[in-house]
């Protein structure tokens, strides 16, 4: 139990040291960011060929609102 601590970096209070995940945090959140979007793509891909009318309005709605949106 103590050796899958040490390999998470965690001491045995369950803090992570910011010295020992400092690089492994952020490679981590860009792997799970990566994955999200590409989850998020696929969602958007299976609901365009599901319903693809409601997908085409949706398209229309956005295209709408960011020529509306004043920076």
């Amino acid at each position: 139990m103590a050796d899958r601590q040490q390999r998470d970096g965690r001491e045995h209070g369950g803090e992570a040291t910011p010295d020992a995940t400092g690089a492994e945090s952020d490679a981590a959140r860009r792997r799970r960011r990566a994955q999200f979007l590409r989850e998020l793509n696929e969602a958007k891909a299976l609901r365009e060929r599901v319903k693809p009318r409601q997908a085409r309005a949706a398209r229309m709605r956005l295209q709408m609102r960011m020529r509306t949106f004043r920076w």
